[in-house]
């Protein structure tokens, strides 16, 4: 394993650089994984050297999603807000790498669309941007695809309250499917036993 990893990590060296910089934000070997942090502005490029270069020939893409590094780990985050993870595979070399991308801007996130190179990325990005806002330029489909087309916001965005905003119900009266505000009444979660000093006799 620590030789194919020192394989890969020369053939990335290579191909996109070793050195910190425009494009290659960060490289980080760690639980036998390799991690490319790359620059937005590079991304797209960067993705078709990943695929096209003979010496690392990543074929497939396995996984994409969003992710919000708001209270990341609970604690104050500096940089953007944003990112994609993307997950590739190169079938002929047998190893796997995680390309994380930030996108620059925190009111409208937004990264390079990578269907043209892997069509598996479509329902992936789109994904990411039903859940998180995220905007795939390039993208020729990006709709909704796990919430509603009239929900409102962006349910994994860790601003996004618990209940929602709206509710949707079907309306006898009109014969239509209504939507209204969130009518659910805030409750307490937390166990009786962790939230009550003396339950059950049980002093803290």
């Amino acid at each position: 394993m620590t030789q194919k990893l020192d394989n890969l990590q020369a053939a990335l060296g290579v191909a996109l650089g070793t050195a910190p910089g425009d494009t290659l934000k960060a490289v980080v070997r760690d639980r036998g994984e390799i991690t490319v942090t790359v620059a937005a502005t590079a991304y797209a490029a960067t993705m078709q050297a990943l695929r096209d270069d003979p010496s690392l020939k990543f074929e497939q893409l396995i996984d994409l999603c969003g992710l919000d590094y708001a209270d990341y780990r609970d604690q104050p985050w500096e940089g953007p807000r944003y990112a994609v993870v993307v997950h590739l595979l190169s079938v002929t070399h047998n190893w796997r790498l995680r390309v994380r991308v930030f996108a620059p801007d925190d009111q409208l996130p937004a990264v390079a669309s990578v269907t043209e190179l892997w069509t598996a990325a479509n329902w992936f990005e789109r994904e990411a941007f039903d859940l998180f806002g995220i905007i795939f330029e390039g993208h020729l489909d990006l709709r909704r695809i796990l919430t509603d087309y009239g929900f409102i916001g962006h349910p994994m965005r860790k601003d996004f309250p618990v209940t929602g905003h709206v509710e949707m119900r079907y309306d006898a009266e009109s014969r239509r499917v209504v939507y209204q505000p969130v009518s659910i009444e805030p409750r307490e979660v937390v166990p009786r036993v962790v939230r009550e000093d003396h339950y059950g006799g049980l002093k803290h």
